[in-house]
């Protein structure tokens, strides 16, 4: 009987894989839909399966639903990738997570139903729906794991093996439904009480899946000659970033947080920002500055010759500050007049000497109103010797700024005082 098992283990196999492999490479005629359908009916049946079907094999107790269908499933993904890109292949991801946490929600309601019982007795078993669903999230949480390294690992590969595409697709799949299966065996015998047998058993059986599914691959490979199956050229960062989404949070950060009037970052961006690029320079061992800059007597522009001809000034002041700027600087309107800088890799005495260059440069290109040149009052404070948090820098900065208002203003103000031109 284990080697009838056996057989019929082999034959899902192919099948499984032919057939969505069909769907996949006429994506065009039929749809992506067609293929990403597929992939989440079955997604049901395999959890199920691996919940309560199990079959002995020669070497040990097996689920097809786990060993055949979730280890296909998987190589299906990393298929899709190859065949698309990575900006596709998350599509699948969150759309089983976030159903499979919509399944979870709904059967706590429907427990709540006063049900009738059918013809012949039969009821809805609803904790053992619960039980599958809260397994369907946690197997699609490790889908999602399982995916992301899947894909990434791949690619990595393909950086010594470019053209043994088989061989990473083989190596790929083996190392990841290792992770998998032990993953998904701890919840198994969390919420099963699922026997040592059933991990070895699996693991088993998933390596005979990947070989299974590499053969097939192979064949696939002679068989479509028009795809592409090169390595990619992306950085791997850029793959992660697209799998993640994080291209879409990047490509509206660089939408958001940006100052309506002058064009530069405003404080809500140097809150978030801020930090992030304190903490690495720190991390790195190199310091960072912060330069605080004001406007000199600005209100007197705004009551005597109009907020119009203010705001005409304070763009003129923010492109002078931004044409300054290096690779790696950060500029925001703090509020106001007030502009702040940061500076990465930069020293106190660097910092105070660009400050300075800031302050003769502002005064000589941009005018006021009644034809004056704009002076400006600055503050620079250093991490890590003014501190290592961003508020304690913008607070030694602050009072840097205010001493050098007190002094005449048109001046800047470091950690030992007034800068002398």
């Amino acid at each position: 009987m284990q080697w009838f098992n056996l057989g019929l283990f082999l034959i899902e196999a192919v099948v499984y894989f032919s057939v969505m492999t069909l769907f996949l490479h006429f994506r065009r005629p039929l749809g992506l839909g067609v293929f990403l359908a597929a992939l989440g009916v079955m997604h049901f049946m395999e959890t199920y399966l691996a919940a309560v079907f199990y079959v002995e094999l020669p070497f040990g107790t097996v689920s097809p639903g786990s060993s055949v269908f979730f280890a296909g499933k998987l190589m299906m993904i990393l298929l899709l990738y190859i065949k698309e890109d990575a900006a596709t292949v998350r599509q699948p991801i969150y759309g089983l997570f976030l159903g499979n946490l919509l399944t979870v929600g709904l059967a706590q309601i429907l427990q709540a139903h006063a049900s009738v019982t059918l013809p012949g007795g039969r009821m809805a078993d609803m904790p053992f729906l619960g039980e599958m669903g809260w397994l369907m999230v946690w197997g699609t949480s490790i889908l999602y794991l399982d995916s992301i390294g899947i894909i990434l690992f791949y690619e990595r590969l393909g950086r010594m093996l470019e053209r043994h595409n088989v061989l990473r697709f083989a190596i790929s799949g083996a190392v990841l439904l290792t992770f998998d299966q032990l993953a998904f065996y701890l919840v198994l015998h969390t919420l099963f009480d699922a026997p040592l047998s059933v991990l070895f058993g699996g693991w088993y059986a998933k390596m005979l899946s990947v070989g299974i599914y590499s053969l097939l691959y192979a064949v696939y490979l002679r068989l479509d000659q028009n795809d592409r199956w090169s390595t990619s050229s992306r950085q791997i960062t850029d793959i992660f970033h697209d799998l993640t989404f994080r291209e879409r949070y990047q490509a509206l950060l660089a939408r958001a947080g940006v100052d309506g009037l002058t064009g530069v970052f405003d404080r809500g961006r140097y809150e978030v920002d801020g930090p992030q690029l304190l903490s690495e320079s720190m991390a790195g061992g190199r310091p960072l500055s912060l330069v605080m800059i004001d406007a000199d007597r600005f209100k007197e522009v705004n009551d005597l010759y109009g907020h119009q001809r203010g705001d005409t000034v304070l763009k003129q002041l923010a492109a002078c500050l931004t044409g300054h700027l290096r690779p790696g600087d950060h500029l925001s309107r703090f509020g106001g007049e007030e502009f702040v800088l940061l500076l990465p890799g930069t020293d106190h005495g660097m910092a105070l000497r660009f400050a300075e260059d800031l302050r003769l440069d502002i005064s000589r290109v941009i005018s006021r109103p009644d034809g004056a040149g704009l002076t400006v009052s600055v503050g620079v404070a250093t991490a890590p010797d003014d501190g290592r948090a961003l508020d304690l820098l913008l607070g030694r900065a602050d009072e840097r700024l205010y001493q050098a208002k007190n002094s005449g203003r048109d001046n800047v103000h470091g950690r030992f005082g007034r800068v002398m031109p």
